[in-house]
């Protein structure tokens, strides 16, 4: 079946600022600027500030939300579910998980490369698939365990390129590689935790997933904002890239921002692009499929890579092609995507049924509540 104009749009729209992202949040740490009164030209390393970015982005979806509800409302046949009514505190404990998470991986940025910091973080299907078993009492059938194992060696290939592009890259030192892919790989522990708590507590609700991904954001926001005040004092030594050294330094980056104006369309970027991303995402599960969307999110890694390689952010090294492929077989695998390809095999088709099958229904759901990238993905 062909698709539509609208699903193409979608399908591209999802694929592009998936990328962005990534690519727009790398992009501000490479740039150097002055900060405040007399400190010298410094490289922008402001985690935190960007997180409290992402997190705009993502409360930007819940006006998003109230907007589709209320021209829904006004049209003759409403079609739009809205969810139940629940308490928004539920949010809070997933939202924490995202805000550290998500802080984690913006630190681990500023030292490793923006393709290897993609392909890292599909470490969250290792978690993932060991936390629901031990907590929510799934079974996961051989295919999803095979795809843990995989994606198990494709991480170790990943880790292998870098420690070998470590050795020879000017930009970041071995140690900060090394720092940085261990930092990605523990932010994926946490998210991982945030989505075991999201289908424990959240999802149950029938809550629509913008006012989720809203919700969350609003508590992201306001909680991370708040923080920031703290950071000021905290003192961390050269664990900080700051002129003073503190956990975050949030006025050094507006001082940053106002010497060199296209910080601001970086982090612009990664706010505007996390908005679009969600509701893109949403719309490629519902408009099309749950597959769809997982191949797409997969798909971006791929582009994060070329892109860096051709602005020149990297080096090739062909490791790293061998570590994608891996992941993409593992997430591939874990996500039940060879399912639909052994159908088609005659020879092959027996193999799809002995598996404990998985309602569609359910597996739509949970794919959808896998949204890492936000967390992506923010």
């Amino acid at each position: 079946m062909a698709w539509t104009k609208y699903q193409l749009f979608l399908a591209g729209l999802m694929l592009t600022t998936g990328s962005l992202n990534t690519l727009s949040a790398k992009w501000a740490d490479m740039f150097s600027a002055k900060g405040c009164k007399d400190d010298p030209e410094h490289k922008f390393s402001h985690p935190f500030v960007q997180a409290v970015g992402m997190f705009l982005g993502e409360l930007s979806c819940l006006a998003v939300f109230y907007l589709l509800l209320c021209h829904d409302r006004r049209s003759p046949e409403p079609k739009m579910n809205p969810g139940q009514s629940f308490n928004p505190l539920l949010f809070f404990p997933p939202a924490m998980c995202d805000m550290t998470a998500t802080s984690i991986m913006y630190v681990a940025l500023n030292m490793t490369s923006a393709s290897s910091f993609q392909m890292l973080r599909g470490a969250v299907i290792i978690f993932t698939g060991l936390l629901s078993v031990a907590f929510l009492g799934r079974r996961l059938i051989p295919s999803q365990w095979l795809g843990i194992f995989i994606t198990i060696v494709g991480l170790v290939i990943v880790g292998v390129a870098d420690f070998f592009s470590g050795n020879r890259s000017s930009e970041h030192k071995l140690s900060d590689v090394i720092t940085g892919d261990l930092l990605i790989i523990m932010a994926q522990v946490i998210v991982s935790v945030q989505m075991v708590l999201e289908e424990k507590f959240v999802y149950k609700h029938d809550v629509h997933p913008l006012k989720a991904v809203g919700t969350e954001g609003f508590f992201g926001f306001i909680v991370l904002s708040l923080l920031l005040i703290p950071m000021y004092f905290i003192h961390v030594g050269g664990f900080s890239d700051n002129p003073r050294q503190v956990l975050e330094d949030a006025l050094d980056a507006f001082c940053q921002i106002g010497h060199q104006p296209l910080i601001l369309l970086a982090l612009l970027g990664n706010t505007v692009s996390i908005a679009f991303f969600n509701f893109a995402g949403i719309s490629v599960t519902k408009e099309i499929s749950a597959t769809t969307r997982m191949v797409l999110d997969s798909l971006r890694t791929l582009v994060i890579w070329a892109v860096s390689l051709a602005l020149g952010w990297e080096v090739f090294h062909g490791l790293q092609v061998l570590g994608f492929l891996v992941l993409l077989i593992g997430a591939g695998l874990y996500n039940g995507l060879h399912r639909p390809l052994l159908e088609r095999i005659p020879c092959c088709a027996g193999l799809v049924s002995t598996e404990e099958e998985i309602s569609p229904g359910e597996r739509e759901r949970l794919l959808d509540a896998g949204r890492v990238q936000v967390a992506d993905d923010s």
